[in-house]
């Protein structure tokens, strides 16, 4: 599949996000730009992004809907949040959930998705928030977007009946952007 928006350049994405995504501070992060199928409502307004390094975790299981045939299904993300300057923001984890360090965390759900630039990466995602918890930086996120993955993807191969049960980590990264409703 052809994708028909402009190729970002991880290293140009990363030393803007680095420059400028500390939720806590008063700089502005760009909005990225990105496919029609993951772009944000324009009732949102860019609030901050993290950086996120960790795993995606897949379990080798039975296809759904095929009883006779075996591959990897993604069980849950773990990985930590940094800010611009490298602190460690939170944690990202199944349900998808992002949980601050200062206790507030959100629950979304995925909207859209879009191939990755990079071949050999996951998705870039929409997702909206279903639930929210705690006071703080995640408690009026509406909408979050994975953009720039590297790596994460499960492997071709390992996965067969005998393998049933298996577990593999796959290290990933990724930027994510959260919005929250214009004032």
């Amino acid at each position: 599949m052809k994708n028909n928006f402009p190729a970002l350049t991880l290293p140009g994405l990363l030393a803007l996000v680095m420059a400028s995504c500390d939720p806590t501070s008063n700089e502005k992060v760009s909005i990225p730009v990105v496919p029609d199928g993951i772009k944000v409502p324009p009732t949102e307004a860019l609030s901050f992004a993290a950086n996120a390094k960790g795993v995606q975790i897949y379990e080798c299981r039975i296809k759904k809907d095929a009883t006779d045939q075996y591959g990897w299904v993604l069980r849950a993300p773990e990985a930590d949040l940094f800010d611009g300057r490298g602190k460690r923001i939170g944690h990202h984890y199944g349900g998808p959930t992002w949980e601050s360090s200062d206790g507030s965390k959100v629950i979304g759900e995925v909207k859209g998705s879009e191939p990755s630039t990079d071949a050999k990466a996951i998705p870039w995602l929409l997702l909206q928030a279903k639930t929210h918890d705690g006071n703080g930086i995640f408690s009026r996120v509406n909408i979050i977007q994975r953009l720039e993955t590297v790596g994460g993807k499960p492997p071709a191969e390992g996965c067969d009946q005998s393998g049933t049960g298996k577990e593999v980590r796959v290290p990933y990264t990724a930027v994510y952007y959260f919005y929250g409703s214009k004032p």
